[in-house]
């Protein structure tokens, strides 16, 4: 009987610890998001456009499977950290401002250790999404800020939206 308590208590500890585990990364994703946001703002401030690319244009921001996010994230990364080869481990005289400062951290990035075709991730493991669908084609289907769109999908592959985490 003692033993048969014993398990049962373990049960209830293992599960409140995965609740606030998800709970925690929700929140740091939220605040990530924002980070993002205000550096994103920063560098329209300084280029007077968005960070874009050919990848940025045609990610449908409702698309659910975050290895697609990949490409445009590398772009996110290499144009916010001002990282023109996307290795943080080497420099070049064509690496420009990091717009992140501090905010970014080397367990933010893949691959982990950070090496070359290093893009931003999320606290789930999978890849920020960031498009700029909309503002590249403002009468199309895909993208619902006219700016730019930028969330995660917080661990949920399955297509539901209404877990993901977003800007919009």
């Amino acid at each position: 009987m003692v033993i048969m308590v014993i398990f049962i208590l373990a049960a209830l500890v293992l599960a409140a610890s995965s609740y606030v585990q998800n709970k925690g990364a929700r929140a740091r994703a939220e605040t990530e998001i924002a980070a993002f946001s205000a550096a994103l703002e920063s560098y329209k401030a300084d280029n007077g456009i968005y960070p874009t690319s050919s990848d940025t244009n045609n990610l449908d921001p409702a698309t659910p499977t975050p290895s697609s996010y990949v490409s445009a994230c590398k772009t996110l990364y290499t144009q916010l950290s001002g990282d023109s080869d996307d290795n943080p481990t080497t420099s070049s005289s064509s690496d420009t401002k990091n717009y992140f400062g501090g905010a970014l951290r080397s367990k933010m990035l893949s691959p982990d250790p950070p090496g070359a075709n290093t893009y931003i991730r999320d606290p789930f493991g999978n890849s920020y999404g960031y498009s700029t669908a909309k503002a590249s084609n403002p009468i199309g289907t895909a993208g619902n800020n006219p700016t730019y769109d930028l969330w995660t999908t917080a661990g949920d592959i399955t297509g539901n939206t209404t877990k993901w985490i977003k800007n919009w």
